[in-house]
């Protein structure tokens, strides 16, 4: 059976993929059920890709040397927070709001928002570890040789928080915007 746990799985399983099947990626900006809300909801995980690539850009940058502690620390307390306060702001909405909608549009995908669900708890996770780990390398600017060493454990944390992030926003967007393609999203909001 295929793991679910969102650290140990490479896609939802097929079943739950029964939508993207009939609407796929590819597709989806022609369809004229593509609206504001998807587009709305595909903006906000680029927001997070983007940040998480600002945050890795400037993490690499000060390992190479090419910017200065207190600019690298300015990028990371910006973009971290962004991305750390935007997260869970929009873990929440989904949790609460839309969720609950979209899991009575399709019975056959139901499991899939469930999965979707536990991701969200077990990214609280990994964002606490990441501002763990942020804390400890900006408590560190004043001293250029620590830092450095701490940027590279920083490092490592960001590419598995970026790496599972990813997973679970592209889970998210192939079991979500296929519903809303085929169902509509007028009693969405």
């Amino acid at each position: 059976m295929k793991k679910l746990a969102l650290a140990e799985r490479d896609a939802l399983p097929d079943a739950l993929r029964v939508l993207l099947a009939e609407y796929p990626r590819d597709g989806w900006e022609m369809d004229p059920g593509f609206d504001g809300l998807i587009r709305f909801w595909l903006d906000r995980h680029l927001m997070f890709r983007k940040l998480m690539g600002e945050l890795r850009t400037g993490t690499e940058a000060l390992l190479d040397r090419k910017i200065e502690a207190d600019r690298f620390a300015g990028l990371t307390s910006r973009y971290g927070g962004m991305l750390v306060n935007g997260l869970h702001e929009h873990h929440t909405i989904e949790d609460t709001y839309y969720f609950p909608k979209l899991v009575k549009k399709d019975a056959r995908i139901a499991k899939g928002f469930a999965i979707l669900d536990k991701d969200h708890h077990d990214l609280d996770e990994f964002l606490a570890d990441f501002v763990g780990r942020a804390n400890e390398v900006l408590g560190l600017t004043a001293n250029r040789d620590k830092l450095q060493t701490a940027a590279g454990h920083f490092q490592n944390e960001l590419a598995k928080l970026e790496g599972l992030l990813d997973r679970h926003l592209i889970d998210e967007e192939e079991l979500i915007v296929p519903v809303i393609l085929r169902y509509g999203s007028r009693d969405l909001g």
